[in-house]
């Protein structure tokens, strides 16, 4: 997966709780194990209306944030199904990160492993990071993963915490199979001595 490092990129205000993994990719999505092209689906109900039209009152259809790559969501997002398939629709879509007060716990670890970074942060710092997002276009946030520092637009900075594993795996790009052909060398070791060992 790609190294998660810095990033300065507009900010799209989503002020939805309970955001769950069927209405960022439907389940009509799902037939597919491939991990590109799963953006076209992303909020299908919410952005398209039922002839396939876009829902102008969207903020992802919006001018100003077509081309957003981080979401500032309500508390809760991504509860729901276990589908995996709803961080690589994200990622697909370009939403590299995403700011919100809490998120379902398979959720977050899934978007972890695939390079999305999540920071939660208290009700009250969401609420100013969403009034600033709704400026639309000028609302772009820098996100600084090795400071662990968000610093908005009017420059103010707004630290925040995360799990220092995960925040090494974002930093060097490591998904659970990086993670493991960082014991390549051990794991052919052993596996020669196996051979030599029991060569039937």
């Amino acid at each position: 997966m790609d190294k998660f490092d810095k990033l300065t990129a507009v900010a799209a205000p989503l002020p939805l709780i309970n955001v769950d993994t069927d209405m960022i990719i439907p389940a009509r999505f799902l037939k597919t194990i491939k991990r590109t092209g799963l953006g076209a689906g992303l909020f299908s109900t919410l952005r398209f209306n039922e002839d396939g039209s876009d829902r102008e009152d969207f903020v992802l259809n919006k001018p100003a944030y077509k081309d957003a790559e981080i979401l500032i969501a309500g508390e809760n997002f991504g509860c729901g199904s276990s589908r995996e398939h709803a961080p690589w629709a994200l990622l697909d879509y370009g939403i590299k990160c995403i700011i919100a007060p809490s998120f379902a716990d398979i959720f977050y670890n899934n978007s972890s492993k695939n390079g999305i970074l999540l920071v939660q942060l208290p009700k009250e710092e969401i609420d100013k990071l969403m009034e600033n997002a709704e400026r639309g276009a000028n609302a772009t946030l820098s996100i600084d993963l090795g400071a662990q520092e968000i610093t908005g637009s009017d420059g103010v900075v707004i630290k925040f915490e995360i799990n220092k594993f995960k925040k090494h795996c974002l930093l060097n790009g490591l998904d659970d199979i990086g993670l493991t052909m960082q014991k390549d060398d051990k794991i052919n070791n052993y596996e020669e001595r196996l051979r030599i060992a029991q060569p039937w």
